[in-house]
Order: structure tokens, then sequence, then C-alpha cells
């Protein structure tokens, strides 16, 4: 585990401009970044703006959660070479490295949340290496872990299941998307006991394929499971009892997540290439980064476009202004929106 902080040198240097290619030199080197969006939508990109500590080389970055402290808590899978195995590494609002830890998620450290439960703040891990939702302690102790629920009496084995993310009820409960598995949406109490069955697969009104990412949306005034329903190419909204409210399709590629902004505004990592923002009314106002069709997952990076996102995995707010991007490649990459 690494546990000593360490500093990070500013990401228009040399050293590090050498790192990511001949293009990111030409448009980087004196200071000019890449701008997405517009009006009161535009980001400066700042690629890669998270760095893994020494010994550690990133995998898949695939999810992403904020503290009350502002840190930021990032989710990858670890890449092959790595000599280090830690899967969940910790940043400070500058972006400098605090600590890492997590070498049990490596191979399958998926979907992050993170909920405060009373005085104390838990993140809520699915693995998908293991096919586990873990809840830990910010510092990575387990509290629970919870596999295949076979009192669903859906699943013959543990082959069938594989949950990608959670959302988290009022009252203490919490939805898990059994995304990569069987598309099923599960409902469990705080403490890991089962409740039932939320949505059953299919791509009909109320059913779902590949619910990839799920948030619980309170702006409407009453608590709605907003859902990532990934492989239907939708965003689809249930009653917290699982039955069919409404679709958001405009705009609507691959969505991954969901992360809501304090005004209103929804943000939509969407793995075909593209993060989205919608407004609190769920109408389009942003495409940032469009960088679709991407072929580009398996490739070096002196081969990525600058301003330009390959697939958009996680997507977060960091404060009332700026938005990091965690990307679905195998090697990694953090970039940070600053508005401008």
């Amino acid at each position: 585990m690494f546990d000593k902080a360490v500093s990070r040198r500013d990401f228009v240097t040399f050293a590090a401009a050498a790192t990511v290619g001949p293009r990111f030199v030409l448009r980087n080197l004196y200071g000019q970044r890449p701008i997405v969006g517009s009006g009161d939508h535009t980001y400066e990109v700042h690629h890669d703006w998270l760095q893994a500590p020494n010994g550690l080389a990133y995998g898949d970055t695939h999810g992403l959660a904020l503290d009350s402290q502002g840190r930021i808590y990032v989710a990858h899978t670890v890449n092959g070479s790595s000599q280090k195995s830690d899967a969940v590494v910790v940043f400070d609002q500058d972006g400098k490295f605090v600590k890492s830890w997590g070498a049990e998620f490596r191979g399958g450290a998926h979907g992050l949340d993170l909920r405060k439960e009373g005085n104390e703040e838990f993140l809520y891990h699915c693995d998908t290496n293991r096919r586990l939702v873990v809840k830990t302690t910010l510092n990575g102790h387990v509290v629970w872990s919870k596999g295949v629920p076979m009192e669903s009496g859906v699943y013959k084995d543990a082959s069938g299941w594989c949950p990608t993310n959670v959302a988290f009820a009022p009252g203490g409960d919490l939805f898990v998307g059994d995304g990569y598995g069987s598309s099923y949406i599960h409902r469990y109490g705080s403490d890991g006991s089962y409740k039932g069955i939320v949505a059953k697969p299919g791509s009909g009104m109320g059913q779902v394929s590949c619910p990839h990412g799920l948030w619980v949306d309170h702006r409407s005034g009453a608590p709605e499971l907003a859902v990532a329903d990934r492989a239907n190419r939708r965003i689809q909204y249930l009653s917290l009892d699982g039955n069919h409210l409404r679709y958001v399709k405009d705009g609507i590629r691959l969505p991954c997540h969901m992360h809501y902004h304090a005004n209103g505004d929804l943000l939509v990592p969407d793995l075909d290439s593209v993060v989205t923002i919608l407004d609190k009314n769920n109408n389009l106002v942003a495409h940032l980064g469009d960088g679709a069709p991407s072929n580009l997952r398996g490739a070096t990076r002196d081969k990525f476009i600058p301003g330009k996102f390959i697939h958009p995995h996680a997507s977060i707010w960091i404060n009332s202004r700026d938005i990091v991007v965690a990307e679905w490649v195998p090697i990694g990459r953090l970039t940070l929106l600053r508005k401008v």
C-alpha cells in the first residue's frame, strides 16, 4: 500500500509532455490546451491530470468518487506490467497523490460510489473480477462483501452475475445493477441484506439491458431511480419500486453512469466517446470532447487526440465548476475539464 503523500509536477512540463507524444507537445508546450464546449459549459482540457505514483501503472480507469474533504478516489484495474497492485488511488483537490490501497480489487475495480452514513463515509465497490459488491471505509477496511444473490431465484450460479455500480435510496437501502451479468437491478439493505428484484432484463418499459450505472435523482422533489440503461441506449427513470416513469434519449448514446450538480445539471459519461451534460429538465446542453467514432482504445498515448475522448466510463464534478473524467482504455486516462 502506498501511504506517503508525494508531489506531482505541473502537467505542462517538458518531461510530462514527452511521455504523451508529439501532438500533445505541440498543443501544450506553451500552456495552450484544447477547449471544449461553449457558453456556460466551456472547459479547458487537462489530459492525464491524475497520474499514478511511481511503481503503479493504471489499467482501465473505471470508477470515481469524491469525499466530503474533496479527495478524489479512482478505481482502476491495474496494468499487467505494474509493480504495485493498489487498485484504489486517492488524490487531493489539486491533483496531488495522497495514498493508495485495494490490491484485492486488482483486475476487477469497476464501479465506485460513496455515501455518508451517520458521521462516517463509506465506499461501495463493484468488483467485476471477483463478482462482488464490497463496502469499505475510506481507508479500505472491508465492512461487508456480497456475491451472487442466489435468494433472488434468478441465478443458477455466480457466472450469471457481475455487478457494475450501485445507487443509494433514502433510508439506507441501495440498488445494485447487474450490468455485466444478467441485467437485473436488485435492492439491498445498508448491511448487505437482500431485499428483492427492482427491474428485469429486456428492452421494454421498466426493463433494462446492461444497467451499467445507477443514481437516485431527487431533482423532481421525489426520489426516482435513474438507470444508465446502456445496451438500450437510454437513461430510464424508474420509481424506487421499479415502475417505469420515462426515458431520456436525446443526446444519449451508450451511457455509463451519472453525477448530479447542485444546480440541477446531469453529467453523463458516455462510452461512445463523449461526455454529455443535461440540464435540470434533462435537455441536452453540451457534448464535450466528442471523439466518436473512436478506434483508439488499444492505442499508445502518442495516438490519443488532444481534446477528444476515447471511452468515458465515469465522470464527476469535483467542485462547483470542474469535472474529472475516467476512461476505459487499457493504459488509463484521467482528464480534468477546468471551467473557463
